[in-house]
């Protein structure tokens, strides 16, 4: 009924869609919580209320994209699993902790808030991490050696001021105010770590395979993908110049940092997507060679073409009704 040769490839831009779009999204509401030890009590108040109602819909994304992955590349699932158990652990971990504390902190009494505080701070920066962490591992080959774990902390570290950066870009959209002041001072600083982050992949992705190298730097490849490079220069300096001028009167262009940010990671994210491919394990296994059967594609395909509308449906809605500034956040 399917072509087995098309339906890998519809599995993998399915996942690599899912964690895509919670890279973003999640990344953003993480970088809040990254940004905590910054603000004073009432301010944190207010950047909980900007992600309260979507933090558990982005999280949906994750569990898509790891649910694809197990059921439509199984192999792969244990090849990548088993060699980042260890980072997967402290990134559930941080996610647990960060869901507990968002809760909690609305409901404990007011001398009690503090401590939920510094659990959403620390569960947002253990999840940052570890899925910095698990990037450069990815980056690496999987291979845990003294020079693939040193660049896999740096991009561990990247990736938070990232996250962070990308944060500060909602918070900018979502407040007004001192906050909104202070998310552009955060943005100011946060750029940087894109600049490192994005730089830091796009030297070490090509040197860790003679495939991947050739695929970037050979003509005329090199010259079709140059605009990749040109526009993400081009941002990061757009960027720049936004962030010396907000806020304005009026709110104009309180929206771009946030969507500029947006477009950086789809950009980075499509540079590598481009490397990596046909691989889904970096230079051991292609998304044909890990794949499930075509029977088991072909059955799962259709109850993704029912779940994926309604979770895309639900993220819409939720972002449509609760658009505009963040208002104060009630459980009354």
């Amino acid at each position: 009924m399917f072509d087995p040769v098309v339906l890998p490839f519809i599995f993998a831009a399915l996942m690599g869609v899912s964690i895509l779009l919670y890279v973003v999204l999640d990344g953003f509401d993480l970088g809040v919580g990254l940004l905590f030890p910054f603000a004073d009590e009432a301010e944190r108040d207010r950047m909980i209320a900007s992600i309260g109602p979507f933090w558990d819909a982005n999280e949906t994304w994750l569990v898509l994209a790891i649910g694809l992955l197990l059921v439509a590349f199984p192999v792969a699932h244990g090849d990548i699993l088993t060699a980042l158990y260890l980072p997967v652990a402290v990134m559930l971990i941080g996610l647990i902790l960060r869901g507990v504390a968002f809760e909690f902190r609305a409901k404990a009494p007011l001398g009690h808030k503090r401590p939920w505080d510094v659990a959403f701070w620390a569960g947002s920066s253990m999840t940052a991490l570890s899925q910095g962490f698990m990037l450069g591992m990815y980056i690496m080959g999987l291979q845990w050696t003294w020079p693939t774990v040193a660049f896999a902390t740096l991009t561990a570290g990247a990736l938070a001021v990232a996250y962070s950066f990308i944060g500060a870009g909602w918070i900018i959209l979502k407040t007004d105010g001192a906050l909104q002041r202070k998310a552009v001072d955060w943005a100011k600083g946060g750029i940087w770590g894109v600049v490192l982050g994005m730089g830091a992949v796009s030297a070490a992705t090509p040197l860790v395979s003679q495939r991947i190298f050739d695929k970037w730097f050979s003509f005329p490849e090199v010259a079709l993908l140059a605009p990749l490079p040109l526009l993400s220069g081009a941002l990061v300096v757009s960027l720049w110049w936004a962030l010396r001028r907000l806020p304005m009167e009026g709110d104009r262009f309180a929206w771009y940092p946030f969507v500029g940010a947006t477009a950086l990671m789809v950009l980075g994210f499509g540079g590598m997507a481009y490397s990596f491919y046909p691989y889904i394990v970096p230079e051991q296994l292609t998304i044909w060679e890990a794949a499930s059967s075509t029977e088991a594609l072909s059955i799962i395909l259709v109850g993704t073409l029912f779940v994926l509308p309604v979770i895309l449906g639900y993220t819409v809605l939720a972002y449509f009704i609760f658009r505009g500034k963040a208002t104060k956040l009630s459980y009354d």
